[in-house]
């Protein structure tokens, strides 16, 4: 096994950097907490399902691991309820976005920047399901999928949850508004590791905040959004609204973009659209420590001095991302000068992605922006191993 990969949840990714001094020697992995499995906790969503495929990417003898989670449809909306992302050999991740909807067929389109052909479209998958199997073709070529357990990855369960709110209830013809929340949670794991992710897609910044279940979530959010959107039609009531305008959607989906070797890595996808030309929306991605159940943030896995040596590593990252010739001024593509640093990232076993959303660094139309550095690029900006 890669020795990076044994390094980064035992020590890179550790909660305690008291000791920084360089150590050629390793230690014994610490007894990991026990796991928490509550039998009572509500399984799958009726239709939804996380699972993790391996096989080979067609012509060639690389592996791929894809990732794939399904949730129901929730009806006239942005999300189709199907997210896939997956990584090759190297540990680098690719996003997929699902382009048709069929009962016997997954359609998805790979739109990483890295794949993109001439005509800004990149290569399609068409996988079917058969059993444990999933089988089709990537860019024209066959392809055969296994669905896997990797060492260290951690079982999810898919929750979903759907509503749709009339503007004016009561009244025929009113319109709708709708929302939508898809949350993924360990099925046996760390307590530490559930709370944590429930932490986040809540919103709270603190470890010592109390755990809010994705039911009372729920509640909380259909509550607020209810109520702010019947104001806001409310306001609009006796003028000539087209009926569109008051289409309103927020949407959260939650997707996996690593899960193996101690390292879990979540993306939590939010779109809200409140009328004019179009939504709105961004990925707010983390790992987690999936022995401790520690959230890796920026301070626990980059040195102090990362923030200004990370901007050059970036700088030819993003150009290798986006094709920007190194002669070329960045400002000629992207809305920055240099590339600023972005505390908005995930780590693979093979490196870190940085997650810039739309307006960030670069227009709309550009969409979101990942920018992949490998392991061995990032070695002088990483926190020395540690014992704690």
């Amino acid at each position: 096994m890669n020795r990076l990969l044994l390094l980064l949840p035992l020590a890179l990714l550790a909660a305690c950097h008291a000791d920084t001094k360089t150590d050629t020697t390793t230690t014994a992995p610490p007894e990991a907490p026990a796991t928490v499995s509550d039998p009572a906790a509500p399984a799958d969503s009726p239709g939804a399902s996380y699972r993790i495929y391996r096989g080979l990417l067609p012509g060639t003898t690389d592996s791929l691991t894809l990732h794939l989670v399904r949730s129901p449809n929730s009806g006239d909306t942005e999300l189709n309820g199907t997210y896939a992302s997956y990584a090759d050999a190297s540990g680098q991740p690719f996003q997929l976005v699902r382009r048709l909807s069929a009962a016997d067929s997954l359609v998805f389109e790979d739109i990483s920047y890295e794949h993109l052909g001439e005509n800004h479209s990149g290569p399609m998958w068409q996988l079917y399901q058969q059993g444990p199997l999933l089988t089709g073709t990537i860019a024209g070529q066959p392809v055969r999928l296994r669905q896997a357990q990797p060492a260290g990855s951690v079982a999810l369960r898919v929750r979903q949850f759907n509503d749709s709110v009339a503007a004016y209830p009561g009244k025929a013809n009113s319109p709708h508004a709708h929302l939508s929340l898809q949350v993924l949670l360990p099925a046996q794991a760390p307590a530490a590791l559930t709370a944590n992710i429930l932490r986040d897609l809540h919103g709270d910044t603190l470890a010592n905040q109390p755990v809010v279940q994705p039911e009372q979530q729920w509640q909380q959010w259909n509550q607020h959004f209810t109520k702010d959107y019947r104001e806001d039609a409310a306001s609009l009531q006796g003028e000539e609204t087209p009926a569109y305008a008051l289409r309103h959607e927020s949407q959260q989906a939650a997707y996996v973009l690593w899960n193996q070797a101690s390292l879990l890595s979540l993306g939590l996808y939010n779109y809200s659209f409140t009328g004019g030309a179009h939504g709105s929306y961004g990925t707010i991605v983390a790992t987690y420590n999936t022995r401790t159940g520690q959230r890796l943030r920026f301070a626990d896995v980059f040195r102090p001095a990362a923030e200004t040596q990370l901007s050059p590593i970036l700088d030819r990252a993003v150009r290798r991302t986006l094709r920007i010739p190194a002669t070329e001024a960045l400002d000629q593509t992207l809305f920055v000068k240099q590339m600023p640093v972005t505390h908005n990232f995930y780590l693979t076993s093979g490196g870190a992605v940085f997650v810039y959303t739309p307006y960030e660094i670069a227009s709309y139309a550009q969409g979101e922006i990942h920018v992949f550095v490998p392991m061995k690029e990032l070695q002088s900006v990483l926190l020395p191993p540690t014992n704690s």
